[in-house]
């Protein structure tokens, strides 16, 4: 049976692209500035935090620019805050085409997903530019950055199809996410280092997945940072966890989202 439905996952994969584009297209549908709100949302956060919380509060960077230190957790930060927003909501917003044509409905939230890495590769350009013009020059670090972002996929990928299946039976979930979200980046080292943590907390704290991601993304890109491992796995170990989860509860529940959609 499951290799049945992976067959079939397999089979649709056109039909995965194809949402992935209409997505896309969906979100810069009349906007003037298009593919720009995927630079200036987290450029313009970034200069936000960097005033209030680095200039303002003074909040350490570990020695690191803090528009830069800022920035590059940024990045997947708003690759996983976007796809859950929108993923989140996706099933109800697509209720018209669940009711009528039978596809695989993991394909609603895996679209999100993957139409979200075009905002990640956009705003990744911009950190590109930052990292040149803080003449930071990455080391053979940077070659685990892809690991952290499949890392940051999984969690991505395993929250979404969780809350978007929630959200089908209970309509709460499209009000509870926003503030979830809001939450969740305060208890992710973005606006702040790891090393303001006391040592003995952080394998605790790695237990929220994207704590030792993001982290880790950020650590891989700076030249003579340290890269604590433990939480780093916590963290992996912690996203492979969401993934199944969230799969497991999305696969027991999709047999019935047409009839209570």
């Amino acid at each position: 049976m499951k290799t049945d439905w992976f067959a079939e996952l397999w089979r649709g994969k056109e039909l995965l692209y194809f949402l992935a584009w209409r997505e896309v297209k969906v979100r810069y549908k009349q906007a003037a500035l298009g593919a720009l709100w995927a630079i200036i949302q987290p450029l313009f956060t970034m200069l936000v935090f960097t005033l209030f919380f680095g200039r303002l509060a003074g909040v350490p960077s570990d020695g690191i620019p803090y528009p830069i230190f800022c920035y590059c957790a940024l990045v997947p930060w708003m690759y996983f805050s976007g796809v859950l927003n929108m993923a989140g909501n996706g099933l109800v917003n697509n209720s018209n085409l669940i009711t009528k044509v039978y596809f695989p409905r993991v394909f609603v939230p895996a679209s999100s997903a993957l139409a979200g890495l075009l905002d990640f590769l956009i705003g990744s350009s911009v950190m590109v530019i930052l990292l040149a013009y803080y003449r930071v020059k990455p080391t053979w670090s940077i070659l685990l950055a892809p690991v952290f972002l499949i890392g940051i996929i999984m969690v991505t990928l395993g929250v979404s199809m969780f809350f978007a299946a929630l959200n089908v039976r209970f309509r709460d979930v499209k009000h509870t996410l926003p503030f979830l979200i809001q939450i969740w980046l305060f208890c992710t080292p973005i606006i702040y280092p790891v090393t303001v943590v006391p040592a003995r907390f952080r394998p605790l704290l790695s237990l929220n997945p994207c704590w030792g991601i993001i982290e880790g993304f950020r650590s891989c890109l700076f030249p003579g940072r340290h890269m604590e491992v433990l939480p780093n796995v916590l963290s992996m170990l912690a996203a492979v966890a969401v993934f199944v989860v969230g799969g497991l509860y999305f696969r027991k529940t999709e047999r019935t989202f047409a009839d209570i959609i």
